[in-house]
């Protein structure tokens, strides 16, 4: 069983392929392992066991027919809570939404990785509505680290990571609107993208469309971009999204950084950095100028973010919480209502001067990117810390201060920005690099993230 789950989407396929595998065999064995592992680390909160099997068996006959449905037929997957699949319960981890509440549609990621013939297992744990960069709840409880379950596996697709490290399938489904795929893909040791804003159609109508993108957490660089030719196809329901192309992001995957101009940013200028961390990020610069990339220390000289962040962010949460009873907020989490009382309170002239900051962000990236094809940077400055543990202390929102300066600047641009693995702490607790992409740039970052895989192979739990 440990061998059959541990093996990447793309080796599935092949021995399917082959008739070494079969997706009912490979769903079985992936629903063990659930089982097993499952309760230590809180990844999933619901599972469809018969409805997967059921698929399972179609995908077992298509393949014994060699007419397979789509690029991930048969391949076990995972969905984050608040997406829509049709027909489950859609809470958002949140007492504001009934427990009778139904999708009534797939959401558009969804609906095209099952057009693809993928195996959907379940749903994975998130904070409340996503807020936060930790993943517990009121209503699932609190969701562990799978290299250390004392320790917090991040935020909000926590369980996600979680879920992908241990082998609890192939892919999983993050969003990420301030590092929620990034930060958890460091915290857990796996690979994690946010796509370009707009790339990855959604529902219309999203408070955190103008932020949020859903990606890719993977065990493999090569997963993530079998993924993304899936879940970036176009669907009529999102008329904001980007123009289709129909790329193959496989494409050109081991074609190295030779050449690649990379600038390199330590971050200690914005927070003081956890030495370990510090010494992570500074080797894997070093493994890129050894691949044969012209890496430069480059600061991109932006400062904190926060403030520009919060408007956009707390007049999401306050609609979030816009019809919610007495009752329901009182059971909520009382951060996450204390930042929905700020974003109702909100001036809109402060709303247009965070678009104006945003847009002086995105030029002066653009500008880094003239001189830069990438960026290479921190996700976090620490490392996962205790579980269930607030993240605010006495001096509120300071923590994004001292914790994520790093990641949701790129949300504010829009930029694609991965966290591909790059070492671990003495104690055992992984480290994630981020690379920085300007816009269109998904395939270019998949690139040198494989290129470090292929001299650091990532390592996962057992």
């Amino acid at each position: 069983m440990t061998d059959i789950v541990h093996l990447s989407a793309s080796d599935l396929v092949a021995r399917y392929r082959r008739g070494a595998l079969s997706p009912v065999e490979v769903t079985k064995a992936v629903f063990e392992r659930i089982d097993a592992r499952n309760e230590g680390v809180n990844a999933f909160i619901l599972l469809d066991r018969e409805g997967a099997l059921k698929e399972a068996g179609k995908s077992e006959a298509r393949w014994t027919k060699c007419k397979p449905k789509g690029l991930l037929d048969g391949v076990p997957l995972s969905i984050k809570e608040h997406i829509d699949v049709k027909g489950w319960p859609s809470r958002n981890s949140s007492p504001v939404i009934s427990a009778s509440h139904r999708a009534k549609q797939d959401a558009p990621i969804t609906a095209r990785l099952r057009e693809a013939g993928g195996i959907i297992l379940g749903k994975t744990a998130t904070p409340e509505f996503c807020w936060k960069g930790v993943t517990d709840s009121a209503l699932h409880g609190v969701s562990r680290n799978p290299w250390d379950l004392d320790k917090t596996p991040g935020g909000s697709s926590g369980g996600a990571a979680a879920a992908c490290a241990l082998g609890m399938g192939a892919l999983h489904v993050g969003t990420d609107a301030g590092g929620s795929i990034r930060i958890p893909a460091a915290f857990c040791g796996v690979f994690g993208l946010r796509p370009t804003q707009f790339r990855v159609p959604h529902n219309p109508g999203g408070v955190s469309a103008l932020i949020s993108q859903a990606g890719p957490l993977t065990r493999t660089v090569a997963d993530a971009a079998l993924m993304m030719n899936v879940i970036t196809r176009p669907d009529s329901r999102d008329p904001s999204a980007l123009p289709y192309e129909a790329t193959d992001y496989r494409i050109g995957l081991n074609d190295g950084v030779a050449g690649l101009r990379i600038g390199f940013w330590n971050g200690e200028r914005l927070i003081p950095f956890d030495s370990e961390i510090a010494s992570a990020l500074t080797d894997a610069a070093a493994v890129f100028r050894d691949l044969g990339a012209e890496v430069a220390e480059a600061d991109p000289g932006f400062d904190n973010q926060l403030q520009t962040f919060l408007a956009f962010w707390q007049p999401m949460t306050a609609r979030y919480l816009e019809n919610a009873s007495e009752q329901a907020l009182a059971d909520s989490d009382p951060f996450l209502v204390r930042s929905a009382q700020k974003g109702a309170q909100q001036p809109i002239i402060r709303h247009y001067q965070a678009m104006a900051d945003r847009g002086a962000l995105m030029q002066r990236m653009a500008a880094f990117h003239k001189d830069f094809d990438l960026l290479l940077a921190p996700v976090t400055p620490v490392p996962p810390f205790k579980a269930g543990r607030g993240i605010y202390g006495p001096e509120g929102e300071a923590y994004k201060r001292t914790w994520t300066p790093f990641t949701f600047p790129f949300n504010i641009t829009g930029q694609p920005a991965a966290s591909v693995p790059c070492g671990f702490t003495k104690a055992g607790l992984p480290i994630g690099l981020q690379i920085v992409g300007p816009w269109g740039s998904e395939a270019l970052i998949l690139r040198a993230a494989r290129a470090l895989e292929s001299v650091r192979p990532f390592r996962m739990p057992d």
